[in-house]
């Protein structure tokens, strides 16, 4: 046996005597300082090293914190309870745990309260999580001790008010999620010591209002996120004071129009606004938002834009324009988004895009087109694009004539930046519905004209030279034209030449001969 190989061997038998020695019983401990129990557990773990100082409790059957839990464990920096049976914890259960920085209590359906001075010895705690419990209020002073708290989560409880004032000694708090409770109201006084609060969520409550002066308390907030609420208005300014905010999330709320009057008159940092699924049939220019990047308005009820609706977005990343009712795009509505990546306008109701509609568009990677009313594009609409990108343009009906030779010709060449090409088809001629795009011949793609729209064959004359015939026809209108000649041989063999026309944007077409 080799040298490295027997170290190896002495080290895993060293590693499973520690293991089996220090390590609580039913536990797993995969280093000196990190404890793993559960599901098997219906007590707390005895016998934890005094090297360890994480430990981790997770679905077992634990119904009770008693007084001086784990008192013969006061060197833990870190506790979690996750997913347990928990009802109750006594109210000095972590007198002894000084050092925690780390504690978690979630995912406990009985547990409705805590009692106050919980948290009383905790001095040190940076981050405390109460997640998905059944907690339906907190009592005022439960964080009065917790001053170097940087974040609190107590998303997922039945929440239905917050005491005044509750969070005013946490002048280090960072990032505050009340999300998923059942929150109606909260005023300045709520958020009154929140000066450092950067991030603040409180998606999926039952806010209905915000109030003006709401923000005077947290004016460094970045992020605040109120999706799925019940909110229809926003009053003029009430994001005045947020001067630093880069991203506002207001999806899934009653919204029916939106301005930059709710800004105020201040210069925004705003990165990200997300408006989806709202009630807006009316989005507005915003004014001098050019730091905005991410800006998604989906699934709202827009038919129409103002052609200067992005001016001034000039860094713009991603738009999203998905799942409105848009039936015309002003053709100079994207004009100096140069930076645009993404632009998604899936399930709409166009029917002609604008030839010049994307020209300022050579970055874009994303282009969704899907699900719309558009039988043709526009020929050189895709010419400025200059970088790999994907293209969707599935669900449309795609009329297969001689105005579709563009699109074919386009998607013949850059088959691998179509997606789902094989649910991009033909609905009309009928005899070639339901026909993917790239599987048509360029011949098929024919265009039967009327009668006032024919070529006049007594303004064709024929040419034979040698063995060269020659058909020269005079036109009015740039029309596609197609000749179809059949030579038959001695045999009987037919052999069909097929001359096709395609006008180019300078083709001048008034009596020009065609040959």
């Amino acid at each position: 046996m080799s040298k490295p190989v027997l170290i190896s061997i002495l080290l895993l038998f060293l590693c499973l005597e520690w293991s089996s020695s220090y390590c609580p019983y039913q536990c797993q401990c995969f280093s000196p300082v990190q404890v793993l129990c559960a599901e098997r557990l219906s007590s707390l773990p005895r016998n934890i090293s005094h090297e360890a100082r994480e430990l981790i409790l997770m679905t077992s059957s634990v119904s009770y914190l008693f007084s001086n839990t784990l008192e013969d464990s006061p060197q833990l920096t870190k506790l979690i309870f996750l997913n347990n049976g928990i009802r109750s914890i006594h109210m000095h259960s972590f007198n002894h745990l000084t050092q925690l920085e780390e504690l978690e209590i979630s995912g406990n359906p009985w547990l409705e309260h805590l009692y106050l001075g919980t948290f009383s010895n905790q001095h040190n705690l940076t981050k405390l999580i109460l997640n998905y419990n059944r907690f339906k209020t907190v009592l005022p002073g439960m964080f009065a001790s917790l001053r170097k708290l940087e974040t609190l989560e107590m998303k997922g409880n039945i929440i239905s008010r917050l005491p005044l004032l509750l969070f005013s000694n946490l002048n280090h708090l960072r990032v505050l999620d009340l999300s998923l409770n059942k929150l109606e109201d909260v005023t300045q006084e709520t958020f009154l010591g929140l000066g450092q609060l950067e991030i603040l969520k409180l998606k999926h409550n039952l806010l209905k209002n915000l109030s003006s002066d709401l923000f005077n308390a947290i004016p460094e907030l970045k992020e605040f996120h109120l999706e799925g609420n019940k909110i229809s208005e926003l009053s003029e300014n009430v994001f005045m004071n947020l001067t630093n905010l880069k991203v506002l999330n207001l999806r899934g709320n009653f919204l029916k129009t939106f301005t930059g009057h709710i800004f105020g008159i201040s210069t925004l940092n705003l990165q990200e606004l997300k408006l989806k699924g709202n009630n807006l049939s009316d989005f507005f220019p915003l004014g001098n938002f050019t730091s905005l990047t991410n800006l998604d308005l989906s699934s709202n009820h827009l038919s129409t834009l103002h052609k200067d609706v992005f001016q001034n977005m000039t860094n713009l990343d991603i738009l999203d324009l998905s799942d409105n009712q848009i039936f015309i795009l002003p053709e100079t509505i994207f004009n100096d988004l140069f930076s645009l990546r993404v632009l998604n306008l899936q399930a709409n109701n166009l029917s002609v895009i604008e030839p010049k509609l994307f020209e300022d568009q050579a970055l874009i990677e994303q282009l969704n087109l899907s699900f719309n009313r558009l039988k043709t594009l526009p020929e050189g609409l895709m010419d400025t694009f200059s970088v790999h990108y994907m293209l969707r343009l599935h669900g449309n009906p795609w009329k297969c004539d001689c105005g579709l030779w563009y699109l074919h010709d386009w998607v013949l060449r850059n088959e691998q930046s179509v997606e789902m090409i094989d649910r991009t088809l033909c609905d009309s001629p009928a005899f070639l519905n339901r026909r993917s795009l790239d599987s048509v011949e360029k011949e098929q793609l024919v265009c039967h004209m009327g009668k006032e729209n024919a070529v006049d064959v007594r303004n064709c004359l024929l040419q034979v030279s040698g063995d060269a015939v020659i058909i020269k026809c005079k036109v009015e209108t740039c029309l596609p034209i197609t000749v179809k000649v059949e030579l038959q041989d001695e045999q009987g063999n037919v052999k069909e030449h097929v001359v096709r026309n395609e006008w180019t944007h300078s083709a001048k077409c008034s009596n020009m001969s065609l040959e």
